[in-house]
Formats: structure tokens, sequence, C-alpha cells
């Protein structure tokens, strides 16, 4: 039986910001995460930062990655009112947190090219920013719903900046990609999913290999 029986729910964004994200398709929450809680949620991604081994799937060389959905400020995090505002206003319709886990891209690693996650699904991807960020140590880039052609081209791309405690709120089918981190400064992020209840069962399905472990039962309703 479900431990979350009643949907939570979830409050509007703010009419400017909700426009913003539906226009652009990304939205950047400045300091978002209170200033309390960045300590706790920086010493839960280094301590859950382990050898490769810790994962079910390889992970993509040049970044460090930290294991952390069972940490309480975390899921707290993942929980901050105008995260799943931006999440609801997006999907338009009940969802659930679908997985969340740390991510940092070493000194002269990270980059990736443009590229969509939510090929053939809704999603909703966030990055919780854990350190100032910016194209000096790796920061995501990504291509505005208006200027998207189709295939991505760097030459739209907008490059993040900013402080800890910021969260980017952005379609996962939007193109984007992180960079090289150049300076080797920490950046430490959470990446967070976001998915409509349809996705459930494909996504227990694959729980293992995502090395998912926490509860994904609660359903948030706009």
């Amino acid at each position: 039986m479900s431990r979350h029986p009643l949907p939570t729910r979830v409050a509007p964004l703010q009419a400017e910001q909700a426009a913003a994200l539906d226009h652009d398709g990304y939205l950047l929450l400045r300091g978002a995460v209170p200033a309390a809680w960045r300590d706790a949620l920086r010493a839960a991604f280094d301590a859950g930062v382990g050898s490769g081994e810790q994962w079910t799937a390889p992970r993509g060389a040049g970044w460090r990655h930290a294991l952390v959905d069972l940490d309480p400020s975390v899921q707290r995090t993942c929980r901050l009112p105008p995260l799943l505002a931006a999440a609801a206003q997006m999907l338009g319709a009940p969802f659930f947190l679908a997985q969340v886990e740390g991510r940092e891209p070493l000194k002269d690693g990270g980059h990736q090219p443009l590229h969509r996650d939510g090929a053939g699904m809704t999603a909703v991807a966030a990055l919780v920013f854990l350190d100032a960020y910016g194209p000096d140590n790796g920061a995501t880039r990504l291509v505005p719903r208006a200027l998207d052609r189709g295939e991505p081209d760097e030459r739209l791309a907008l490059v993040t900046a900013g402080e800890a405690g910021d969260i980017l709120v952005f379609d996962a089918d939007l193109p984007h990609g992180a960079g090289r981190n150049r300076s080797g400064a920490r950046r430490r992020s959470l990446l967070l999913s976001f998915m409509p209840l349809a996705h459930r069962a494909a996504m227990e399905a694959s729980r293992a290999i995502r090395n998912v472990r926490m509860d994904t039962g609660e359903v948030f309703a706009p």
C-alpha cells in the first residue's frame, strides 16, 4: 500500500515566472535553496561519493558522482515549493520525483554535446547548484525554446552562471549540456527528474540500473 495515499498539492508559480518558463522552456530560480541548508547538502554530496563499483551502470569519465537520494536534506530540497511549482507548470498533471543524484565535473572534464534527455518522454529536469558556477567550471548551457530549431546548435546556446543555492529547472527535451571544467573549481550539483504518472511503471522497472533507492510513491498535483 502506498505511504502517500493523497496527492501533495502544489501552489502555482508567480505569473511572471510562469510566462517566462512557458516561453523559454527553462527557469533559473536564484537563491532558491536557503543558505542554512547548503552546507548539509554539500556534506551529503561528499559523503555519497564512492568508487565506480557502487553504481549498477557505468558512469561517464570526467565526472564525480554521488549517491544522495536517501539523505533527508536532499529530499527536503527536492520539495522546495518554487521547484515543485515550476515542474507543475511544465507538466500540467500529477507527477512524481523519479530520480536525484549528485554530479560534479572534474578538472578538464564534464563537457557534453548538446543533447535532449526527454526523447519520447515528457520530463522536467532540475539542477540544484551547490557551488558557484559559470563558464570556467563547467556550467550548464542550453538553447531556449524560442531559439530551438530542432538540431542542437551551439551558436544558440546560453551559458548559465550564478551562485550556490540557485536551481535551474528545464524541459528535459530542451537541447542542453554541461561545459568543460577548465578551472578545476568545484561545481557540485544535484540532478533531479520529475515525470508524469504515466511513466511510473517504466521508471520502477529500471530502479536498480539507475541506483534509485528512495521512495518514489509521493504524487504531486498542480
